[in-house]
């Protein structure tokens, strides 16, 4: 398992997930920007499901959305040092975007050791196993064969079935469908090998903090959407991990926050952003 050791200057830490950016949703798009380029964390750490889709590096075509959010990353790569986790929705991300955006690959999963405490973070949908249509989709487009056919269609073939999927997942949305939750047995075997005690992950879209037992436990990162029209849900935080020394809270030098990014300075304003800025 892949173990990420901090630097010792690091004193607080955030993790983020399932933004699912979209040309279609400037003012998540706006949410995060504005996150990317005020966070005053010395890492951060993107769990998965940056994009909504992603159908392979050479859609970084000039002007385009992908390119612009690739430029966002790579000017707070320019910062602090960024890393990303494949999610369900860009595990076709390759090495071509994460060089253009100075960013690290994490392996899922993979342990986070931060002043001598092992954090183990993944994006949460390989422990989804009650889930198994899922499973065995997953391991059809995990598979180098197909990823190998998938990306050989031209760009324009593979977008237009990325947007017929995206149809597909919002009606499925829509008629109320539930998901299969991440299974506890399968985390707490995940912590005891990787002889951590948090868990940290997204995918779920349920932000919250389960007991797992024995000292155990598994933190859920927030999905972000921020609808154009405020009258709707919005959603939209980081986690933040920060360490205080040798002043110890609740028996430990960390102490997390859940970061609501809509009630930062200027986050509510969004009339600048529309469809065709980022088209």
């Amino acid at each position: 398992m892949m173990a990420l050791h901090a630097l010792p200057s690091w004193r607080t830490v955030d993790f983020i997930s399932d933004l699912h950016l979209h040309a279609s949703e400037p003012a998540t798009f706006a949410a995060w920007q504005r996150y990317m380029q005020s966070t005053y964390a010395d890492a951060v750490f993107i769990l998965g499901d940056l994009f909504e889709v992603w159908v392979g590096d050479d859609a970084l075509q000039s002007g385009s959305f992908e390119s612009q959010c690739a430029d966002i990353v790579k000017q707070t790569a320019a910062r602090i040092p960024v890393f990303f986790m494949h999610g369900n929705r860009d595990f076709l991300i390759g090495n071509s975007l994460l060089t253009a955006c100075n960013t690290t690959l994490l392996a899922d999963p993979s342990v986070l050791i931060f002043n001598k405490h092992r954090w183990l973070l993944s994006h949460g949908d390989a422990l989804c196993i009650d889930d198994l249509p899922y499973m065995t989709f997953r391991a059809l487009v995990r598979s180098p064969e197909w990823q190998q056919v998938f990306l050989a269609q031209p760009l324009a073939k593979r977008q237009a079935i990325a947007r017929d999927l995206r149809r597909q997942s919002e009606g499925q949305k829509k008629a109320g469908m539930t998901y299969a939750d991440v299974d506890t047995h399968v985390s707490r075997q995940w912590l005891l090998a990787a002889q951590a005690h948090t868990l940290i992950h997204g995918h779920t879209h349920q932000p919250a903090t389960h007991d797992l037992g024995d000292g155990l436990q598994r933190i859920v990162l927030s999905d972000w959407h921020v609808p154009t029209h405020p009258a709707s849900s919005s959603r939209a935080e980081a986690l933040r991990l920060t360490l205080y020394g040798k002043c110890m809270l609740a028996n430990s030098p960390f102490k997390f926050d859940r970061i609501d990014i809509l009630e930062w300075p200027d986050m509510h304003t969004h009339d600048h952003i529309t469809h065709d800025h980022l088209a």
